[in-house]
């Protein structure tokens, strides 16, 4: 009798309940918001005020990544470019969101549309960018990575790079790991009002507090974080609320065993979201708008997105002594999003009208059951001093889509015009159809080492072997080019393989090799029946790299070095015999260099900054253009800038008030692949100050776009782009004790 993976995920959730032993202390670092397991003596609880940390100075490379590996490795023992965006320079930066967090990782561009979500790392997007969730990887970046509030977030890690040596299938261009808050040994509490511009309005507090038991002995202890957030857009009849709430429960249950129970709720409610502003004609070279039509909403009256996300996690640590410790995690996710919205808009001809199309209703089931049991164990081979971490990884997830469409044409005025309720169009009922349900399994083993070959050289490897078995379920009529079942097995096997050198004081190499696997085409979760017929195998990736760190003036500059060059081949493309149908023979490349700096001069002040290049091409790719099968070999990806680079200065120019600039700039991108028609580059400076009423509340007060440039994040497709937003101002004040 086989059991279902799902029904042991769930059995160890029950199995690891924090209530179900009690006993003596665990080791303070046993549960950390990190995924590797750490021993030391437990820490007495102490309250605190508003962080005194220093961020936007030199870079911290002694931060431990989980990300880049299950070993616990410090940034600067790992062969890769990492980037630890941590709690204090959230705040710092005023990172409102998800996707505003990433902005501190270089080379990195997203923009968040409400019909996908465009993620460009290294020369590529979408779903060659695995995102994870503490470590746990949703094999999608569509919707699921969709922005939400960084106040649940302890920080965000990147690494460049393939990595599906430990993220999976999926992960290419590189991997962002979003660490949530979790339960800690302390007792402090944090609330933060804001107010802003458009009726901004948020409030978010956090609390750790100890449950019971007392140090040396049995103790528990709970943290609560929660947030919401309501504001209406810039662009007209544009508004929304949202709500998170991170709960969970540190147990220590003996001197060796803790468990964490964690949760974490999602709600937001978008109204009349805005898709976009349509291009003016001809779409060629640099894409126009009218000026006069950039805060217009052309969606219907009553469109409305909506996102309900919910995650159970139960992670049970036990160190057994000082070479063998295990964690494993057992978790469930559960997500609903609903659309309903006309998506498209283009102008006449003569661009004297908007053309209103493409009402389209839908919504995504998705949920992902799955366990996760790691082991690492510290010790020596001949001599020399070894680290092994292993690990086996099960899931099961569940993709659901409900689709319905209609022809629809509505021609407006592009100032003065009055659009319908959604359900007001003809072929459009409010009821949801069931199109098709997507199963994807996964099972995976992996293993990893870092041996000391010198006192100052290591090499750090890496091996993963994945076996995925994809469903898909058609509910609609069936025919022979879209049957009511159907179903693929892939296997991976990837790695990595690293130096790090270390030939004096303040200087840090390293050089890898590694490689990942990914869709032909799209996500496996979103695939469809032609890619799972045309597409016998997954795409694969190699990457080589080097790169180094660096410290000088007694630490107060930190620099970072990287290049790499990247290869994608077996990517889906049209066949030139016949284009109706695709055959991976396409391929992919980027080369690229990344700088990052950190500096205090002074002790009033402090810079961070990084700089990225990337030359991405298709090597060999064809798109259908009529019955013919184009060749884009030298083109460029679409939403792929060459240049990004982010600037942060904070000058303390009086004990209590520190002033804070940021500027940022991207290049231009192009909306098609054949590069005919772009958006241009941009630049923005945002600019703030803070004042210190005591030891524990702060006021800020920023302006966001001080320039008011009028500028584009990407294109959405061939009709419009989708615009950032304007000037905006906000009113911060936060409380810690």
């Amino acid at each position: 009798m086989q059991i279902p993976i799902h029904q042991i995920g769930v059995a160890a959730m029950l199995a690891t309940c924090p209530f179900a032993a009690s006993h003596a202390a665990v080791p303070e670092n046993s549960q950390s918001s990190d995924e590797s397991v750490q021993t030391s003596t437990l820490a007495p609880i102490q309250v605190r005020g508003l962080q005194t940390r220093i961020v936007n100075g030199p870079i911290d490379f002694t931060s431990t990544t989980t990300t880049a590996s299950r070993l616990g490795l410090q940034i600067n023992e790992t062969p890769a470019s990492v980037t630890v965006i941590n709690r204090e320079t959230i705040e710092q930066r005023a990172a409102e969101n998800t996707q505003e967090m990433l902005r501190g990782v270089p080379g990195m561009s997203a923009s968040s549309p409400p019909g996908a979500v465009n993620v460009s790392y290294r020369g590529f997007t979408s779903g060659q960018v695995a995102v994870l969730y503490n470590g746990i990887n949703l094999q999608e970046t569509g919707q699921a990575t969709r922005p939400v509030d960084s106040w649940i977030y302890e920080r965000v890690e990147a690494m460049g790079g393939p990595s599906g040596f430990l993220s999976g299938a999926g992960a290419v261009g590189g991997s962002i790991n979003y660490i949530s808050k979790l339960a800690q040994r302390d007792e402090f509490y944090d609330v933060q009002l804001r107010v802003g511009s458009d009726d901004l309005r948020s409030a978010a507090i956090g609390l750790n507090r100890q449950l019971m038991g007392q140090e040396g002995g049995t103790a528990h202890y709970v943290r609560i974080d929660a947030s919401h957030r309501s504001g209406d857009g810039w662009v007209d009849r544009n508004s929304s609320r949202a709500t998170q709430v991170a709960v969970s429960v540190l147990s220590d249950l003996t001197a060796q065993l803790s468990h964490t129970l964690a949760y974490e709720y999602q709600h937001e409610i978008e109204r009349s979201p805005y898709f976009g502003t349509p291009v003016l004609n001809p779409k060629e070279g640099e894409l126009k708008i009218d000026s006069k039509t950039r805060t217009k909403n052309y969606n219907s009256r009553d469109a409305r997105y909506e996102q309900r996300v919910q995650w159970l996690r139960s992670m049970l640590d036990y160190s057994l002594s000082d070479a063998w410790q295990f964690r494993n995690t057992a978790y469930w996710y559960e997500a609903r999003r609903d659309f309903r919205n006309v998506e498209n808009y283009n102008y006449t001809a003569d661009n004297s009208a908007v053309m209103r199309s493409g009402p389209y209703l839908q919504r995504h089931e998705h949920q992902l059951y799955g366990n996760r049991l790691e082991t690492i164990y510290n010790g020596t081979i001949v001599c020399l001093k070894s680290d092994w971490a292993f690990a086996l990884d099960g899931s099961i997830s569940y993709r659901t889509n409900f689709p319905s469409s209609a022809t629809y044409l509505s021609v407006v005025d592009p100032y003065d015009f009055e659009v319908e309720d959604f359900f007001d169009i003809p072929g459009m009922y409010d009821s949801f159809q069931k199109d098709r349900r997507t199963r994807l399994r996964t099972l995976a083993i992996s293993a990893e080492n870092r041996t000391e070959l010198l006192s100052n050289v290591q090499l750090i490897t890496a091996l993963r072997y994945e076996r995925l078995k994809l469903d898909l379920n058609n509910y609609r009529s069936s025919s022979p080019t879209n049957p009511a079942h159907f179903g693929r097995s892939y296997s991976a096997t990837t790695g990595r393989v690293g130096l790090v050198w270390d030939p004096a004081s303040g200087v840090n190499l390293y050089a890898q090799y590694a490689t990942s696997a990914d869709a032909p085409a799209g996500s496996l979760t979103t695939t469809s029946y032609a890619n799972l017929n045309d597409n016998a195998k997954l795409s694969t990736g190699n990457q080589v790299e080097v790169g180094g760190r660096f410290s000088f003036w007694d630490d107060r500059i930190t620099v970072g070095l990287a290049a790499y060059e990247i290869k994608r081949k077996n990517v889906a493309t049209p066949d030139p015999q016949n284009p109706r149908t695709t055959i991976q023979a396409g391929k992919q490349s980027s080369r690229g260099v990344e700088f990052t700096l950190g500096m205090q001069p002074t002790a009033a002040l402090r810079l961070q900054a990084n700089l990225a290049f990337v030359d991405a091409q298709y090597d060999n790719f064809r798109q259908k253009i009529g019955n013919d099968a184009v060749s884009m070999a030298g083109n460029r990806p679409v939403n792929v800038p060459n240049r990004v680079a982010n600037l942060w200065v904070d000058y303390d120019f009086h004990p209590q008030w520190t002033a804070s600039a940021a500027v940022r700039h991207v290049s231009k991108v192009y909306g098609n692949v054949a590069n005919t028609y772009y958006v241009p580059a941009y630049t923005l400076l945002d600019l703030g100050v803070s004042y210190k009423l005591s030891s524990n509340l702060s006021v800020a007060a920023r302006v966001r776009n001080v320039t008011n440039e009028k500028y584009a994040v990407g294109t959405n497709s061939i009709s419009y782009y989708y615009a950032g937003a304007p000037r905006t101002y906000e009113l911060t004040l936060r409380a810690a004790f």
